[in-house]
């Protein structure tokens, strides 16, 4: 069971999750038991990490999260479909490849770092 502090209105709750067998989940929050539909929600990238593959030089953050990983250093060369960074958003890994062959230029961000959507994240060359 996973537990989660949820602020609402300016209040801290302690909120227990749950999955249920059927897929559903179970959020008990201080003496209530509530049991909900959830589904994955599906994440488009931007049209400007759509467009990179097109020949940008700069890479972004596709959505808000946290580093876990810097795969690359300044001057190594890299080819398309590369891993690039390791980026963990609502507790989803997801890995920012190279778009491009080419040289990594500059890298903004480092392990641990949190970064929101549209930080740059590395120029590539």
């Amino acid at each position: 069971m996973e537990e989660l502090i949820v602020k609402i209105d300016g209040k801290d709750y302690k909120v227990s999750l749950e999955e249920t067998p059927e897929g559903k989940l179970k959020i008990y929050c201080e003496g209530d038991v509530y049991e909900v539909e959830a589904k994955p929600v599906v994440k488009e990238f931007p049209a400007e990490q759509k467009e990179m593959s097109e020949g940008a030089k700069i890479i972004k953050a596709p959505l808000p999260g946290i580093i876990v990983d810097v795969r690359v250093k300044e001057g190594q060369r890299v080819n398309t479909g590369d891993t690039l960074i390791k980026l963990i958003a609502m507790k989803m890994e997801n890995e920012i490849v190279s778009p491009k062959d080419g040289v990594i230029a500059k890298i903004n961000v480092k392990k641990n770092d949190s970064v929101n959507r549209g930080d740059v994240l590395i120029v590539l060359e």
